[in-house]
């Protein structure tokens, strides 16, 4: 019998990832075919974080609330360079102005006081361990009214995406087997692979292996990172 395979190989990455390139082909199977979906997962150690800062500044006139913000956004941004964070590594995500208003309990309506800025600026850290110290600083010394994050990564995961690859194809192939002897066959054959590929949340740190840190740092724990590695595998049962 023929039998129609997708060969496909899509790398699709939370968040981005390029399209998957996909073709049509015949395959010719002259025995029954098994179609099974293989998972593996390597956890380990990130070498990235990147994490949102800016600041929120009110003032009684849209023009005065945006220099205001400006003056301190600059000085955010200033800081992070000077924390030696690369000009690459800094990226201006959203400015926003709105009207801000108060609720007036006595009238039961909503009072005009002025308006609002705030400019949202995302940063990546290549040295992870200096991250709670850069944080700080940020606060402390930059003015950020405002820190979200941190997200951990890994900055180059070919390898460990190569590993949980090698171990789902054994994994496919022990299982394919398996049924295939069963069914009174003495192998298989792979007729077609889909591949999609997950970066998982991080995974908490035990207190006690928790990043040495000064004082006044902001205490980071940043776990492990999970990357998965999905495949659909097709393979024919062989004589």
């Amino acid at each position: 019998m023929k039998y129609l395979a997708m060969i496909s190989l899509a790398t699709a990455m939370i968040g981005t990832g390029p399209a998957a390139i996909a073709a049509n082909v015949q395959i010719t199977a002259q025995n029954p075919v098994i179609e099974l979906s293989v998972s593996e997962q390597i956890d380990s150690r990130p070498d990235t974080a990147s994490f949102s800062t800016g600041v929120e500044t009110k003032a009684p006139t849209a023009t005065q609330a945006l220099r205001d913000n400006s003056r301190q956004a600059k000085r955010v941004i200033d800081k992070l360079k000077e924390l030696g964070i690369a000009d690459k590594d800094i990226q201006t995500t959203g400015i926003n102005l709105h009207a801000h208003y108060q609720y007036d309990r006595k009238t039961e309506t909503n009072r005009f006081v002025g308006y609002r800025v705030s400019n949202q600026v995302q940063a990546t850290v290549h040295d992870i361990d200096r991250l709670g110290t850069i944080l700080d600083a940020l606060v402390s010394e930059g003015g950020a009214t405002n820190l979200n994050g941190p997200h951990f990564s890994i900055d180059d995961d070919s390898a460990v995406k190569k590993m949980a690859r090698q171990r789902a194809l054994a994994n496919g192939r022990q299982q394919a087997e398996s049924y295939a002897k069963a069914a009174g066959y003495k192998g298989v054959r792979v007729l077609s692979i889909a591949e999609s590929i997950r970066n998982n949340s991080p995974r908490p740190m035990p207190a006690n292996r928790m990043m040495a840190m000064e004082e006044s740092s902001v205490p980071v724990a940043p776990g492990q990172v999970g990357t998965r590695v999905n495949l659909n595998i097709t393979y024919e049962m062989t004589r």
